[in-house]
């Protein structure tokens, strides 16, 4: 999170104040539409994985925005979160405990929680790649342990459980789909302002000092090891509940919460989001979600896509999507935006061109290699390409060539245009 955030930003306008938790009453109104617009089972299971998706993202930046740790094992506290409220839920149904099902994310956020503490003071004594090597460490060891300890993993199956063993809650039995939906889109929401709001505290700015320069934190009389403690605790806490809701939505916990593939995709959906604003890890959330659910169906490279986009974005754009939009703030404010529009038009035909390039090759690749017959045809937006053609070969060349070569032609446009419109901006004040 930046010194002044948009939304801090927001706050401090005229009548800020009300526009400012306007913003929370849509983002509510709209969760409890959402299901109401888009009905189908399909489209509440998406709803499901974006939501857990946020919260998991939103947790993992407290730690790689908020604090600057870059850790590779935040799935243990997503994964174990999991697997307690699980075993919770089973006991809940063989003893009659009244423990209704919405209160069961926050035995997951206990659980996330409670291994934080444990292994958090050893960890962050250090930060940078020592704390990195050692979240790796310790994911890798408790992943391994889940297949080894079986009476409390459920080895490589899981463990599973039925939601709807529960005591119910105002009728609800949470089968439905929709009605676990509604139970995720609260966590949601109250998790989301319940992580603003520990930015907005003391202690999230002073993380945000240690972050920065934990030398000078030191000079004023703050431990930067006590506050990346605190600050992995609260991540653990969010990470179990997001754990814990998975765990209420699949009805089961496996190894595979506790892999490094999940460490990774969180990481991702944080860094492609952005993690210097808060809702960065928002959009990244719901882009990787959408991502996986949409190219797994569609090609079966799909993690070679995820790696490219995220070079793409450390590259070109390391402040992430966020960071892309908030760049053009101070713009939209001067009233000097037109002037890059017309250069962002020209310049989207030949990246879009340059971008399917791309897809044609690494697809003609794949089908190349993996198949035979019938399998050799690829489907790009409806146009049939046999990978075994040299035509197809030939027009993957030249889209990329082609759409590369005019694209950075175009884009030294866009570049000459958003010195014009950020001149503009400067001079009415609002650039620095």
């Amino acid at each position: 999170m930046t010194d002044a955030t948009a939304l801090d930003e927001l706050k401090e306008q005229p009548g800020g104040n009300l526009r400012f938790y306007g913003i929370w009453l849509i983002a509510a109104a709209a969760l409890i539409v959402l299901p109401l617009v888009f009905s189908s089972g399909s489209s509440l299971t998406s709803f499901n994985l974006i939501g857990i998706a946020i919260i998991f993202a939103l947790s993992y930046n407290i730690l790689l925005g908020q604090t600057g740790l870059l850790s590779f094992g935040h799935a243990v506290h997503y994964g174990l979160g999991g697997f307690l409220a699980v075993h919770v839920m089973n006991a809940v149904a063989n003893y009659n405990w009244p423990l209704p099902l919405p209160f069961i994310p926050l035995v997951g956020g206990v659980g996330g929680l409670a291994f934080a503490i444990l292994v958090g003071w050893v960890m962050t004594k250090r930060a940078g790649t020592v704390f990195a090597m050692i979240s790796l460490g310790i994911g890798e060891l408790v992943a391994s342990s889940s297949l080894i300890l079986r009476s409390v993993f459920g080895g490589e199956s899981g463990i599973t459980t039925d939601r709807t063993a529960l005591p119910h809650m105002f009728g609800w039995t949470f089968g439905p789909q929709r009605q676990v939906y509604y139970l995720i889109a609260f966590w949601v929401l109250v998790s989301a302002i319940a992580m603003y709001a520990l930015t907005r505290t003391p202690l999230g700015r002073i993380c945000n000092a240690v972050r920065d320069n934990p030398e000078r934190v030191e000079f004023i009389g703050y431990d930067p090891h006590v506050v990346r403690y605190f600050a992995y605790g609260f991540a653990g806490f969010f990470a179990g509940i997001a754990g814990g809701l998975t765990a209420i939505n699949f009805e089961i916990a496996n190894s595979a919460y506790l892999g490094a593939t999940q460490s990774g995709i969180v990481l991702f959906a944080a860094f492609i989001g952005g993690t210097a604003y808060f809702f960065g890890p928002i959009l990244g959330a719901i882009l990787v979600t959408y991502l996986q659910l949409g190219l797994t169906n569609i090609t079966t490279v799909w993690q070679l896509y995820f790696g490219i986009i995220f070079i793409g974005i450390v590259m070109f754009a390391p402040g992430g999507i966020a960071g892309l939009l908030m760049m053009h703030r101070p713009l939209v404010r001067a009233g000097s935006w037109p002037v890059v529009i017309p250069s962002y038009l020209l310049a989207a035909l030949p990246t879009l061109v340059f971008a399917l390039g791309i897809i044609l090759s690494i697809e003609t690749v794949a089908h190349y290699t993996a198949s035979e017959g019938e399998g050799n045809i690829i489907n790009l937006f409806g146009v049939p390409f046999d990978a075994t053609a040299p035509t197809t070969w030939a027009v993957a060349a030249l889209l990329v060539v082609g759409g590369f070569l005019i694209a950075r032609l175009t884009w030294r446009r866009v570049a000459d245009a958003w010195d014009r419109a950020a001149t503009v901006a400067r001079d009415r004040g609002y650039l620095a």
